[in-house]
C-alpha cells in the first residue's frame, strides 16, 4: 500500500490514500459501450478493493450483470448508474466524484478552497449530515456552529436528499457569496432548529499556531493544529524547533476541532514526538495487517498534554492514538469523533473518481476507535468557546493542562 500510493484527503474528515491505478486492459473488452466500460471499471476497482468482500451480504457479480442491462446513453446515466450500484453496499463513504468534485478535492488538498469552512460527515447510524467541526477562523466557526450540529437544509434543500460530496459542492463557492444553512444543534430539539445565512471566504487548509506560555514556574510550547495538509508535519517541526530555542520544557498540542486530513501527515507528525513504537495499523479485508512506526528521530523529550474534543477526528485521532497508546503523552478534554475507515480514491479515465473503503485503521494497543472515538486520560467537559479565548485563561481545558504541566512536569514516558 505504502509502495503504490499517496495519501490525501476529503474535506469531510476521511483518511484517503489516492492510487495510482486507472482504466484497465480488461475494461476495454470489445462488445460494450464506452458508457458501460465506465461503468465496468468502478464495479472492478470496487471488487477488487472494497473492505467487506460480502458486499453488503450480496451478490456482487449478479449486481454488475443487472447494471450493465441498463440503458447508458449519456455520461450522466452511467454516473447515476453507479451511484446507485454503490448504494447497495449501504456504506456513505464509498462513493463516485463526478469530475468537477474531483476537481475540487484536488484543489482542497492543494490549500485552494473557497467557502464556510465545515467539515461535515454523514452519520453512519442515523444517516444523517453533521458537521465534523468547523475550520479555525472561517465563517462557520463565527457563527457559532459546532461540532455533531446537523445540517438539515443548505439553501433550503433538504440534505436528506443529498450525498456526501453534493452537500460539499453546495457550501463550496466564490468568495462573497452567501449559502443559507438550517441548523438543528446537537442534542436539541427539532422545534430549536436555527437558520444562518454565512457569506462564503477564503479558507486555509493548514494551520500551525505556536506560542510560548510563561506564566506559570516553567515555559510551556503551546502548538494548535487545525488541518492535516501536505505542509503540516513540516510547519509543526518548525514550531517544535524554535519552542525549543525559546526555552520550552513542556508541551501542550491542541487538536481541538482538528477533522483530520492527510493520514501521512498523522504519521509524520507523531514521528516527531516519538522516538519508538507503533503508530497506526491498518487492517484489509483479508484481515491482513499493516504498520506505521517512528523512526528514532523526535524533536523533544518534554513532557506533553494533548488536547481533543468531539470534533478531534480520523487522522487527528490516529496521532492522538499513537501519543496516548505509546504512553508518550497525556490526553486531555472529551472523547473524540470516532472515524476509522481508508478510503482509497481511484481516478477513472474521464476525470472522475471512486472513493472506496479499503481498510480501517486501529491504535497501537489495536483499539478500533470507528464510531467509538477514544477516552482522553483526562476527562475535562467544557462549554463552546470563541477563536479568540482559545489558550486564554478562559480555556478551562487549556488552563488545566497549564497546570498539570506545572505541577508534575514528567507525565509521560518519551516514548
Amino acid at each position: 500500500m505504502r509502495r503504490r500510493s499517496v495519501v490525501v484527503t476529503l474535506l469531510v474528515s476521511l483518511c484517503l490514500i489516492v492510487s495510482l491505478m486507472g482504466w484497465t486492459p480488461a475494461a476495454n473488452a470489445a462488445g460494450f459501450s464506452q458508457e458501460q466500460k465506465i461503468l465496468l471499471q468502478s464495479w472492478r476497482l470496487v471488487n477488487q478493493a472494497y473492505i467487506d468482500d460480502s458486499f453488503n451480504q450480496q451478490n456482487w457479480w449478479q449486481i454488475r450483470q443487472d447494471f450493465l442491462k441498463r440503458p447508458l446513453k449519456t455520461r450522466e446515466d452511467t454516473y447515476k448508474a453507479i451511484d446507485e450500484m454503490l448504494a447497495t453496499l449501504d456504506e456513505p463513504f464509498t462513493r463516485l466524484l463526478r469530475p468537477q468534485q474531483y476537481h475540487n478535492l484536488q484543489m482542497s488538498t492543494a490549500g485552494e478552497l473557497s467557502g464556510v469552512g465545515l467539515q461535515i460527515n454523514i452519520n453512519p447510524d442515523t444517516g444523517k449530515l453533521e458537521v465534523v467541526a468547523p475550520l479555525v477562523g472561517s465563517p462557520a466557526e463565527d457563527a457559532g456552529i459546532a461540532p455533531r450540529d446537523r445540517i438539515l437544509f443548505i439553501d433550503g434543500v433538504d440534505t436528506a436528499t443529498l450525498t456526501l460530496d453534493e452537500a460539499a459542492a453546495k457550501m463550496r463557492g466564490p468568495k462573497g457569496t452567501k449559502v443559507s444553512l438550517t441548523i438543528l444543534p446537537n442534542g436539541q430539539q427539532e422545534s430549536q432548529q436555527r437558520t444562518v445565512d454565512l457569506i462564503r471566504d477564503r479558507i486555509s487548509l493548514s494551520s500551525v499556531y505556536a506560542s510560548l506560555d510563561q506564566h506559570g514556574s516553567i515555559p510551556i510550547g503551546y502548538i494548535r493544529l487545525t488541518q492535516f495538509s501536505a505542509n503540516a508535519a513540516k510547519e509543526v517541526s518548525q514550531a517544535i524547533k524554535e519552542l525549543e530555542k525559546q526555552g520550552a520544557q513542556a508541551y501542550i498540542f491542541d487538536l481541538r476541532n482538528n477533522p483530520g486530513g492527510l493520514l501521512q501527515a498523522g504519521i509524520e507528525i507523531a514521528r516527531l514526538w516519538l522516538d519508538k513504537g507503533t503508530i497506526v495499523y491498518t487492517v484489509n479485508r483479508q484481515g491482513a495487517f499493516d504498520s506505521f512506526a517512528a523512526s528514532g528521530m523526535s524533536l523533544t523529550e518534554d513532557p506533553l498534554i494533548v488536547l481533543v474534543n468531539e470534533g478531534t477526528a480520523s487522522a487527528s485521532e490516529i496521532l492522538a492514538g499513537a501519543l496516548q497508546d505509546n504512553g508518550r503523552a497525556l490526553l486531555l478534554g472529551e472523547k473524540t469523533f470516532g472515524k476509522g475507515l481508508i478510503q482509497s480514491l481511484f481516478e477513472l479515465p474521464d476525470g472522475a473518481g471512486l472513493a472506496i473503503t479499503v481498510a480501517k485503521y486501529e491504535t497501537p494497543a489495536h483499539k478500533d476507535i470507528h464510531k467509538a472515538g477514544i477516552v482522553p486520560d483526562q476527562l475535562i467537559h467544557e462549554d463552546p468557546i470563541t477563536y479568540q479565548q482559545i489558550g486564554t485563561e478562559k480555556d478551562l481545558q487549556y488552563q488545566e493542562a497549564l497546570k498539570l504541566l506545572t505541577d508534575n512536569p514528567v507525565l509521560a514516558d518519551a516514548g
